[in-house]
Formats: structure tokens, C-alpha cells, sequence
């Protein structure tokens, strides 16, 4: 299935998926896999600012400023 040729192309997470998704699964799989996608790229979301957050020496009176 990686050989399909889109434009614009697909990125490598829309290939993969396409790949599982393949497969016949009932609805409620389909509802945990966002569920767990959803949460994975939270966590991602949440550990770039979180970062952010550190390098730039925020703190709670930086929020109280703003």
C-alpha cells in the first residue's frame, strides 16, 4: 500500500495508517485507536511545552502577569 502516488503525497503517520486500517475492525476499535492516537499526541503536545515552558524560565508569576 505504500506505493500509491497522491498529491499531495501522504505523510509516512497517513501511509501507516492506511495500512492498518486495511483490515476490517469493528466501530468501537476504531473509537479506542482515536481515543489512543488522541492521547499519544497530547502527551506529545504537552512535552514541547513543557519544554518551552523551562527554557524560557516561565513560572507561575508569568502567568499571573499576562
Amino acid at each position: 500500500m505504500n506505493n500509491l502516488n497522491v498529491s499531495p503525497p501522504l505523510t509516512n503517520m497517513q501511509l501507516a495508517l492506511l495500512d492498518i486500517f486495511a483490515t476490517q475492525i469493528p466501530d468501537k476499535h476504531l473509537v479506542e485507536l482515536r481515543n489512543i492516537i488522541a492521547r499519544f499526541l497530547l502527551e506529545k503536545a504537552r512535552d514541547k511545552a513543557d519544554k518551552i515552558w523551562y527554557e524560557k524560565g516561565y513560572n507561575q508569576q508569568t502567568l499571573e502577569k499576562s
